[in-house]
Formats: C-alpha cells, structure tokens, sequence
C-alpha cells in the first residue's frame, strides 16, 4: 500500500561524535554561509529519551543533518552552478529553538495523518473517531503532538543511511491501532534525499506520512522564493474550502493559477483574484499527479540565484504545494535570520488531504497483515 511522502527527513543515530562534520563555504549574493550547527545544540532529554544531531554525507560531498527529535531535517547541503555548497534546507539551530518555535513542522517527519482531517473526525468499520483540533476547525498532521514532536529511535546504517523507527500507541491523538514505523533516510551518489516509509498495525486506522522540509534553492536566508522556477506532473488538482479541507472535487489545473504544467515561476499569478488562492493565501494545495513511477519525476523546482534543480519523484498519488504563506518573522533560523513571509516553500509527497472521509479518494487504510510502503526521492543537480 503506497502512501506518502515526502520524504520526511530523518534520522538519527546513538553516537555521532566519530561522524561530526563541519562544513564552511561562501555563498554568493546575499547567501548566508553555511555550516552544521554544534552536536551540543541537539544533546537533550525529553520524555526520557535521548535526543541527538547526525550527519550523513554521500562521496560527491553533499551533506545531510537529521535530529530524531521528530525526525527532522536540519541542514541539506547541495552543490550550485559554481561548486558551492549551498544550504537549501530552512530550519533552526537547536533542539530548544524547535520547541520555542512558532512554526511547528519545520523539516519534521508527520504523522500519523498528514495534512488536514475535517473537523477532527472519522468513522472506520461503524466507529467514529474523535481527534484533537489543532488548526480549528480541523486536526492538521496528526493533532497537537505529532510526529514531528516524538522522540525517535535512530539507528545509523551506513555513513549515508539513516534509520528511524517509532511506536505509535492505540488512541494517540485519537487514531486506533499500535502502529509501528519504520522511516529510513538515506543520501545517494546521484545527489538524492530518499525516503523510505514502513508501518504495520494491530487494529483497523488510516495512516498518511510525510516529510514537512521546507526549502529555499538559493539558500535559507537568501530572500523570498517567488522566483523559483516550478513545474508539476499534474492536470487536476483538488480545490479547497474556506477551511482548507478538499471540497471532494477534482478539478482540472488548465486556465488557473494552478497550471503548473510548464515552467512558471511561483510568484507569477500568486496574488491574482482567485477564490483558491484566497482561501490558502497563496499556494496551500494538493496536486494530483499524472500517472508515474519512481522512474519519471512528478515535479521540478529550480532556483533563480543558484541554478540548483530539484526533481521529486514518488509513489504517491499527490504533492502538497505550500508556499510560505503563513510564515511570519516571528523566529529565528540556523544562519540569524529570520522565517520571513515566503522565504521558504514545501512540497509534501502524500496521498490526499481528508482522505478517511472523502472514500472517492485514494484509501489511506491500513488494516492487520498489510504493510504500508512508500517511496519518495528529492534529486539535485544543476542545469
């Protein structure tokens, strides 16, 4: 059963202190430098767990930090145009910045459910399920603790492998089952983020996982992100209410801001007179994408300043676009700058929002006996 996404950032690892790595290059523009934050930062107990900082590095020199404190991604290091190691990965410097944030999701690994569910219910097999209301009026990536705010356990494979795996208890958050998570991140000689997620359970519940990376291809703290370039593998895409919760339609992307098809720069129709953009303030939507396979990519972002590509790939059936639009300078990222309105954008591998109670979605059921297994994939390069 083939859901999610996106990659999810993250890992950890019992003992980094043989794989600290400190990287420091110049970045062109107003690119801020980049470089790992201190394993100190991320050395904390919480809920009686371990939390710690670890690095994985592929042989071309790209480097990834992952905290298992929410399996979040922190810093991903990709080469530009010029060789230049550039951080394209927006996020803070410390455990404790994490917790004190504002913005909740930066780089986490969600779940159980990504994105919205109507109203913080559901019914399965003739039960209703009551969740808790944390983006009023509905329950948004897995209610008030998700994923991304769970200690978990980090087992490094290989110096660019990571593994995390996490005990999701019957009735957290309101979701049935025990459901065991296995989410391995790992870099590849192509210059690729790929993750993979796992999960089995004991009772009958509906699972959506994903990666929350929010991303700036010219560098966290180089400035708004309108410019990126954006293309997406997708004709339809699912139109949302007031609420931001699916209206059950699907509709074509032809004719509307929403027309990604070729090439177009995010910022080009962002501010039109459009009930769409209204309602998510900006772009805050699901794609559906085309009919694909991890051989072809289902979407394509470049950045102006750097000539850094992102390609995504996917066995996921949408692609959450969100462009910023609720960021607002209240915290301050790794390099002292802060999380400006649309300085960073995300792009969430995922089966669709409010899925457990729109059945002419794809299922997002998991019952005993089956496996949930996903793949995404965020390759880099330069053009």
């Amino acid at each position: 059963m083939g859901l999610l996404l996106a990659c999810m950032a993250i890992f950890g690892s019992c003992n980094r202190s043989a794989n600290k790595t400190t990287t420091e290059t110049t970045m062109k523009d107003s690119i801020t430098y980049g470089h790992l934050p201190a394993d100190s930062a991320f050395e904390k107990i919480i809920d009686g767990k371990q939390t710690h900082l670890f690095t994985l590095k592929n042989k071309n020199g790209m480097v990834l930090t992952i905290t298992n404190f929410g399996g979040r991604m922190v810093n991903l290091l990709v080469p530009d145009s010029a060789g230049k190691m550039i951080d394209v990965s927006v996020g803070l410097g410390s455990v404790d910045a994490y917790i004190k944030s504002t913005e909740r999701y930066y780089g986490g690994t969600i779940g159980r459910y990504g994105n919205r569910i109507a109203k913080g219910h559901f019914s399965l097999d003739g039960k209703k399920y009551t969740l808790a209301i944390n983006n009023a009026p509905n329950t948004l990536h897995g209610g008030k603790k998700g994923y991304q705010d769970v200690v978990w356990d980090a087992k490094k494979i290989n110096d660019q492998t990571l593994e995390l795996t996490y005990l999701s208890k019957d009735m957290e958050e309101g979701f049935p089952g025990n459901l065991k998570i296995k989410v391995t991140y790992s870099l590849t000689d192509d210059n690729s983020f790929k993750c993979e997620y796992e999960a089995t359970t004991d009772k009958t519940t509906v699972v959506n996982l994903t990666n929350h990376a929010y991303f700036n291809l010219n560098g966290e703290g180089s400035g708004p992100i309108l410019n990126h370039l954006v293309r997406f593998n997708a004709d339809n895409y699912t139109p949302v209410d007031s609420t931001l919760i699916p209206t059950g339609k699907i509709e074509p992307v032809k004719g509307t801001p929403f027309d990604f098809t070729k090439a177009t720069t995010i910022g080009a129709r962002i501010n039109d007179a459009n009930e769409q953009l209204k309602n998510g303030k900006g772009y805050d939507h699901n794609f559906v994408l085309n009919k694909h396979d991890m051989s072809t990519p289902v979407a394509m972002v470049k950045g102006d300043k750097t000539g850094i590509v992102m390609e995504i790939y996917t066995e996921e059936p949408g692609l959450q676009f969100y462009s910023g639009n609720f960021m607002q300078n209240k915290n301050i990222m790794k390099y002292g700058e802060k999380d400006d309105y649309r300085t960073a954008f995300a792009m969430e591998t995922q089966h669709f929002p409010d899925s457990p109670n729109q059945p002419q979605f794809p299922s997002t059921v998991l019952k005993p006996g089956q496996v949930y297994k996903t793949m995404s994939l965020y390759k880099f390069k330069t053009k």
